[in-house]
């Protein structure tokens, strides 16, 4: 008897633990924010650290209670899709957002894939913020697609002037993957450096993406002698092979890239032949970063076991979003409401010291604000570590 009573009591105590549980959950309506992008194959570092970003914020801010819109508190759920770096995945990944009836998404990373998904978001009503550079994205007509990082349009000038004026480089080579981001990516370099003054001497070279021996790919731009090497476009797992491939042919000058690239992937796939490696970092640095962002620095870690320094740009998106439907709440269900907003919205940047804001940017490369403001931060790699070369900023 005394069994069943206390088994009786135990059972009770699960149902109201498992009840209270279910009130706890549902006094907060869920928010879902999508990302589609790249979580596996050689560019997976990218959409890692936006997916991770997105997840660790995510997670803070239901641990706390929810972020409050128009005087209600939202759970925030991240629905994520790996579209491997395949345009059609990414469509398919995009299509899943809208099914479920998700206005706002994150990616994807890639310039194929960043326009293969437009006329679903704009048939749909979704705004999406990828990590790909092709203007037409961002200009009119188009007005659905908010570019999420600083292109290689804006930050190559930027690292060019600098190199010109702190290294006296005067000529520059380019190569590049024989797709279509990298391919962009190395006509933009071009015309940036030429308009700078400086002298290309090799443009035309190109490698496919599996490639695992680049001094046959090398040999013919290293004849030129250049004073900088572009890799451009190039993802984190063939930045390594590159550098090192140049190094050991006797390459002496600076190598550069536009794109993000992560310190741990080149500590492993080139060592010490990657000191002096230049690259975009996170929109942050630790003069720059906030106590918040300290906090996100630490529970990313914790939640994964390491940390992206690229996580510095990627952690605004979502904090964007959420920001523009609380100046709008009438966003949450009509991205026109959201466009509108975007003209003049400005709040508050959690991620910096000071008095740094969160706004849209975009007009003199777009001619409209599709962009989100963060830092330009150029990093060095040396000894196992990104170290800051300098901080800009862009419209």
């Amino acid at each position: 008897m005394q069994r069943r009573t206390l088994m009786k009591v135990a059972l009770t105590a699960v149902t109201l633990t498992t009840f209270q549980a279910t009130v706890a959950f549902a006094e907060n309506p869920v928010l879902k924010i999508g990302f589609v992008g790249v979580t596996s194959g050689p560019a997976a570092a990218w959409g890692i650290s936006n997916q991770r970003s997105m997840e660790t914020r995510a997670a803070w801010i239901n641990e706390t209670g929810g972020y409050t819109i128009d005087g209600t508190a939202y759970d925030i759920e991240i629905v994520s899709f790996d579209d491997q770096k395949d345009p059609k995945r990414a469509i398919a990944g995009m299509e899943k957002m809208a099914q479920e009836g998700i206005h706002y998404v994150v990616g994807p990373n890639v310039d194929d894939g960043a326009a293969a998904v437009r006329p679903v978001a704009e048939t749909n009503g979704i705004m999406y913020f990828p990590y790909a550079f092709p203007k037409e994205l961002y200009q009119a007509p188009a007005s659905n697609a908010v570019l999420g990082m600083v292109a290689n349009y804006q930050s190559g000038p930027a690292i060019y002037n600098y190199l010109m004026a702190e290294k006296g480089v005067k000529t520059v080579a380019f190569i590049a993957a024989n797709e279509s981001d990298p391919l962009t990516q190395r006509d933009g370099g071009i015309a940036a450096a030429e308009a700078l003054g400086l002298e290309v001497v090799s443009s035309n070279v190109t490698y496919q993406v599996d490639t695992t021996d680049f001094t046959p790919v090398l040999t013919p731009v290293m004849r030129t002698r250049p004073d900088l090497l572009v890799l451009s476009g190039v993802s984190p797992a063939n930045a390594p092979q590159l550098i090192r491939s140049a190094r050991e042919l006797g390459f002496q000058g600076v190598i550069s890239t536009e794109t993000a690239q992560d310190a741990g992937v080149l500590a492993e796939g080139a060592g010490n032949l990657a000191n002096g490696f230049i690259s975009v970092g996170g929109a942050s640095t630790p003069e720059l970063a906030s106590p918040m962002m300290t906090e996100f620095v630490q529970r990313y870690t914790d939640m994964f076991g390491e940390y992206n320094d690229e996580s510095n740009t990627k952690v605004y998106a979502l904090e964007y979003i959420l920001e523009t439907l609380k100046a709008d709440p009438s966003a949450i269900d009509d991205v026109a409401a959201f466009q509108t907003t975007m003209d003049t919205f400005e709040a508050p940047n959690p991620y910096m010291n000071g008095d740094a804001k969160l706004r849209y940017v975009g007009m003199a490369s777009f001619g409209q604000r599709r962009q989100v403001a963060v830092p330009l931060v150029v990093n060095v790699y040396q000894d196992g570590a990104f170290q800051t070369l300098f901080v800009a900023e862009v419209d």
